[in-house]
């Protein structure tokens, strides 16, 4: 066995062609960690049922980006320019919760290079069961069917880590460069919503992100800002304000110029490319707000990449 420490990078994952959404969602519905389907021996045939009849919703937009998630190859190159980061003693590998490399798949590549010795670094800023904690019990499970001896660290969250609030003020200050100067500019930062129901069980997500923008405004102390979440889906009751209802009513209040932060995401997907910049950009307009942008996500930003570093070389 080799010395070196396999950092096995937790993501989402995203339909790679038009063809994966359905069993991307399938696979996404399926998971009782982010939502539960009745009893548990129902939700494989609810998970098929509400995959079927979204996928062609669902297609429609991502056809709107090029027919497939790029979240895959900006994972990559995340790991990329973290293994150059962290040196010769490391290899990094993307492990995605619902679509390919899967983490059983990632865990046989692990395996086959000789590496014993785990740190699972997830890409959610903020922990919630629905998303690290879901990584996690996939790890988990995956680990004990693998027949091999793993030592494993975890890293459960980093919404305050100092690189990572200051690379989140950086993609804030290089959205800021797009309004012509002088002019007042409205911050809207969007979450990635979560039911109601997980904040009341203790889910710690949104006192995480609140902790996120208080750090960050800390830096641009005479912004107008406020926090909105986004991409709920269902009839329960979700955090609130939605980035839509909040675009709608900054402008109702005279807003003209607006800028989207989106502050759960590392890397650009389906949330920022078209929900953001095409569904909310559209809203914005016909609500005639004249200057509507996005801050740029993270993706390979060699300040979270440093963040992703520390974190790793730190971590028990």
């Amino acid at each position: 066995m080799t010395d070196k420490t396999a950092v096995l990078m937790l993501q989402m994952g995203g339909p790679d062609s038009l063809d994966a959404v359905e069993p991307f969602l399938l696979n996404l519905f399926s998971d009782r960690d982010i939502i539960r389907l009745g009893p548990g021996f129902l939700q494989p045939v609810l998970a098929r049922w509400i995959a079927r009849r979204r996928a062609p919703k669902v297609e429609a937009q991502y056809e709107k980006i090029g027919g497939r998630s790029p979240i895959r190859e900006l994972t990559e190159a995340q790991a990329r320019a973290l293994e150059e980061q962290l040196g010769q003693g490391f290899r990094c590998f993307p492990a995605m919760r619902y679509w390919r490399p899967s983490t059983i798949e990632t865990l046989a590549a692990v395996k086959k290079a000789g590496i014993s010795r785990l740190v699972a670094l997830p890409l959610y800023p903020h922990y919630s069961r629905a998303t690290t904690g879901s990584s996690f019990n996939e790890l988990r499970r995956v680990l004990a069917l693998s027949g091999a001896e793993f030592s494993l660290s975890t890293i459960e969250s980093f919404y305050d880590h100092p690189q990572y609030i200051e690379a989140l003020a950086c993609t804030l200050a290089e959205g800021m460069k797009l309004f012509p100067e002088g002019e007042e500019v409205t911050l809207l930062f969007s979450a990635h919503s979560l039911p109601v129901s997980f904040i009341e069980s203790g889910d710690p997500y949104l006192s995480h992100v609140e902790e996120t923008l208080r750090l960050v405004m800390q830096r641009f102390p005479n912004y107008r800002h406020q926090l909105a979440f986004q991409s709920k889906a269902g009839p329960v009751k979700w955090l609130e304000p939605a980035t839509e209802e909040s675009i709608t009513r900054l402008a109702n209040e005279g807003c003209r110029n607006l800028l989207v932060v989106p502050v759960s995401f590392v890397c650009d997907h389906i949330e920022t490319l078209y929900e953001i910049d095409v569904t909310y950009a559209a809203l914005a307009r016909e609500n005639g707000i004249a200057r509507f942008h996005r801050a740029p996500s993270l993706n390979t930003s060699p300040l979270f990449i440093d963040c992703l570093a520390d974190l790793v070389r730190t971590a028990e």
